[in-house]
């Protein structure tokens, strides 16, 4: 996965003629939704090959470097989200008491599958808004490196 240069507005756009109404709105919705948590952080549009080896296209929100077990650290995102053929997923790369912070607030998320760092889900009416914007808060508080 790589930044990219494009105007991550102007991919929305694109993606929501692409994914059709319905879901294409349901993504400038959580956008709207993340993006003011973030605000004044980084917001740019990764793309690349995923883990997993799927093509992918992520919003990223938040700008860290990401510690990995084996070799120097990358950058990436702290918070990401993306629209996959069936579901949407929101990376939550924050970590609170040696665990990802997804794993914590699993049960104030809604009817949603959590991963070991992310969220995911078919419609946006399945997040506990509430609990989706006060584990989105807790992330930018716990990363007190993000750009």
């Amino acid at each position: 996965m790589e930044r990219t240069g494009v105007d991550v507005d102007a991919w929305l756009a694109e993606a929501a003629a692409d994914l059709g109404d319905a879901r294409g709105g349901q993504l400038r919705e959580l956008d709207a939704v993340i993006a003011p948590i973030f605000a004044g952080l980084d917001r740019t549009l990764w793309a690349g090959r995923f883990w997993g080896g799927t093509d992918q296209q992520i919003i990223g929100y938040g700008a860290i470097a990401q510690e990995r077990p084996r070799g120097p650290a990358v950058d990436w995102f702290l918070v990401g989200l993306a629209a996959q053929s069936k579901h949407f997923s929101v990376y939550v790369n924050a970590v609170e008491g040696g665990e990802y912070l997804v794993r914590g607030w699993a049960d104030r998320l809604g009817r949603v599958k959590v991963g070991a760092a992310a969220v995911t889900f078919a419609d946006p009416s399945a997040l506990d808004l509430d609990g989706f914007v006060a584990m989105l808060r807790r992330a930018r508080e716990t990363a007190p490196g993000v750009r």
